[in-house]
């Protein structure tokens, strides 16, 4: 006898149980009781697209509910290395992760959402961001249900990271939301991660930066992938969130970005909450992230007024 989960985007992973041949599962969970109230995507599309290096690379494309075909919607991105198989997985409601984009809660309001792949090339972490998404948004446009002119980008960590490199680099974004990000390989490379107590060279080193050697041996490489230092280039408007406690990535990190880009007189609010690391562990925190998020979006994708504390 086995016991398995199945899910898709709408059905949540209830359990089964079945023999062997597995020809006749019986489910013995309902975990969608009372889910039929709430207004769900319309399906799910997996996008083909090939990156500016000629890597074939997929995304999943969530429909808004109620969709109507040959009606263009709003998009947002969520971005953090290879996500399309994302594909069939059941995201509930209000789910405890508030920076991450909770696809269901968008497509509800009647926004679609993709995660496409990225693959890196060494050496270039931020540039490799830019080769594998500016065409992925030109194959979701493609489809026929993205407003080329309402699309905007999510990303937190890692993902906050090639957010903000994608803004220094292209205008195709009309919002963004970037938490926690790397936004300064140099300086980021000699800090001490207040999460591990270990230094922060690895990470650029030996871990998602795939910069392989120190700055002092690789300077060229540091330089075209920091964010801040082609802070001039970006035009979309900008929220941050970078926390006092931040581990992970040092809170320093986002004040770098957040000073340029005000230095510079672009639109950038950055959000703090005290005593919180590198993402938000009191409900009450994460709540009001999710809801100025969604303000955030809803006024420069849906045209809707612009929140007060903006």
């Amino acid at each position: 006898m086995y016991l398995f989960t199945r899910q898709t985007y709408k059905n949540p992973p209830d359990f089964y149980v079945t023999d062997a041949a597995f020809a006749n599962p019986a489910r013995i969970t309902n975990l969608a009781a009372g889910t039929e109230q709430f207004l769900w995507s319309s399906g799910v599309m997996l996008v083909d697209y090939e990156s500016d290096k000629g890597q074939k690379l997929q995304g999943a494309l969530f429909l808004p509910a109620n969709y109507e075909k040959g009606k263009t919607y709003p998009m947002v991105l969520n971005v953090y290395e290879e996500q399309s198989a994302n594909l069939h997985s059941y995201t509930r409601l209000l789910r405890p992760n508030p920076t991450q984009l909770n696809k269901t809660m968008y497509t509800s309001q009647g926004y679609a959402v993709f995660f496409p792949d990225i693959t890196y090339t060494i050496n270039d972490p931020g540039m490799s961001a830019v080769w594998c998404i500016v065409p992925a948004v030109k194959a979701a446009i493609a489809t026929g249900v993205v407003d080329p002119k309402r699309v905007g980008i999510m990303g937190h960590s890692w993902g906050g990271y090639q957010t903000s490199f994608l803004l220094t680099q292209t205008g195709i974004f009309a919002a963004a939301v970037a938490s926690a990000p790397i936004t300064d390989f140099i300086s980021m490379y000699n800090l001490i991660s207040k999460a591990s107590g270990a230094a922060n060279g690895p990470v650029a080193e030996s871990n998602q930066g795939r910069l392989p050697l120190g700055p002092w041996d690789n300077l060229a490489a540091y330089t075209r992938n920091s964010p801040v230092l082609f802070a001039k280039k970006v035009k979309t408007p900008l929220l941050m969130l970078h926390n006092d406690r931040g581990g992970a990535v040092d809170f320093t990190q986002g004040l770098e970005l957040f000073n340029a880009l005000r230095r510079l007189q672009k639109p950038v609010v950055m959000l703090q909450y005290a005593g919180e690391a590198h993402g938000l562990a009191k409900r009450a925190n994460g709540k009001d992230f999710m809801l100025r998020v969604q303000e955030f979006f809803d006024h420069y994708l849906m045209g809707k007024p612009m929140p007060k504390w903006y």
